[in-house]
């Protein structure tokens, strides 16, 4: 399907045609060499969430342990209260004391580097110093000091361990841009996004991730349901309420279903949708056998299900759409025309399709549409009538 913009550049020639073809051979040789980098799914985030809630947990059992068999104060702790025996610091008998204390020292240590580096390097000194003084007096002293220091860092210096909060995620809402989440076009992968990506990180969006979908999915609705778990999981591990969402192509139509079928305008602050057939286009005639591609044609069910109303629909739209779009036809299929969706739709001369992902005027038109009405940037009207170099918008509507 990637290749019937070059056929039909050679059916209807142009200048303007020739320039963006020969753009798209580039851009599409420099994706296939992405591609593979793209392949599994992003896990970085995940993992770094599930570290930090393991930390946590061992951090909550070392001072349960400690707690039960001694309530041990900061002040306790730096004068020597409580010392290691052969019978261990809970009155532990043997190996098992050995054993026990060890465990828990290690629990404590892991315990200790988490809350240091949320208390800062201060905190940090202070946990290392009272370690090392632990370590020199046994292991069951080490698990004391070390647990003590954690208590200390994360309560501010506080005497009592019982005062330990709870921990909590990651507290950026209202202090950082929300949350992007990106998903890609049809046959395609996370890797498309790499230069948007460092883009927005370069302007200070700090939470990005991608979203990868099999090829082998055959339902857009099933597609947008996968979506809409992520987004919880998201939302869930960032402590945000309403994320932002950058779509390509298909990724774009598959994030509008779930935004306005699904209920996930409750969460989507902002979906920005990059050359999607929004009205379906006729190439997709062309190539019915792929259920995905059926369901991109003009008159399938699911396009019919987006024209359908949708009152009080929360989500802002920025569509942007190009006059040589060679993919969309016609090119204003990429735009959004519904009474009661807020849309922007901006209209970027000479980019391809695949280009989209890659276009400088493009991803500085991406920027101002996350940072329009943004919690940090308040100054900065919803939905402004300014467009990057290179770019107009033919529709500004916003309820």
């Amino acid at each position: 399907m990637k290749a019937l913009p070059f056929l039909c550049c050679l059916i209807r020639p142009s200048a303007a045609k020739l320039r963006v073809t020969v753009w798209e051979l580039a851009v599409l040789a420099g994706h296939l060499l992405l591609y593979p980098m793209g392949v599994s799914q992003e896990q970085a985030a995940a993992a770094a969430a599930r570290a930090r809630a393991t930390a946590d947990a061992d951090a909550d059992a070392a001072t349960e342990d400690l707690r039960s068999g001694h309530r041990i104060t900061g002040a306790e702790a730096a004068t020597g209260y409580a010392t290691g025996t052969a019978d261990g610091p809970l009155g532990i008998v043997g190996p098992t004391a050995g054993a026990t204390a060890a465990s828990t020292a290690s629990r404590a240590r892991v315990a200790a580097g988490s809350a240091a580096t949320a208390a800062g390097a201060t905190a940090a000194t202070r946990a290392r110093v009272e370690a090392r003084a632990g370590s020199r007096a046994g292991v069951a002293t080490t698990a004391t000091a070390t647990a003590t220091a954690t208590a200390a860092a994360t309560t501010g210096g506080g005497d009592d361990v019982d005062r330990l909060p709870a921990p909590a995620l990651l507290p950026t809402e209202g202090r950082s841009h929300p949350p992007v989440l990106l998903l890609h076009g049809f046959i395609d992968n996370r890797s498309v996004f790499v230069l948007l990506r460092r883009s927005l990180r370069r302007h200070g969006w700090r939470h990005l991730e991608a979203l990868n979908y099999s090829p082998l999915t055959c339902d857009i609705r099933k597609a947008a349901e996968l979506l809409s778990r992520h987004v919880e999981d998201v939302c869930e591990r960032t402590g945000h309420r309403r994320i932002d969402m950058v779509g390509h192509s298909l990724g774009g139509l598959i994030a509008r279903y779930y935004v306005q079928r699904l209920g996930g305008d409750a969460r989507i602050r902002t979906l920005v949708t990059l050359g999607t057939p929004h009205a379906g286009t006729r190439l997709a005639s062309l190539l019915p056998a792929h259920p995905l591609v059926r369901q991109m044609r003009t008159d399938s069910d699911v396009i019919k299900e987006l024209a359908q109303p949708a009152p009080n629909c929360r989500t802002h739209f920025v569509c942007f759409w190009s006059d040589l779009d060679q993919m969309m036809v016609p090119v204003e299929t990429a735009r959004i025309d519904h009474d009661d969706l807020r849309t922007r739709n901006v209209h970027v001369s000479g980019v391809g399709h695949l280009a989209f992902p890659v276009n400088g005027a493009v991803a500085a038109g991406i920027r101002e549409a996350l940072a329009a009405a943004d919690p940090i940037n308040p100054a900065q009207p919803e939905a402004a009538d300014t467009a990057p170099e290179g770019a107009t918008h033919d529709r500004a509507s916003v309820a």
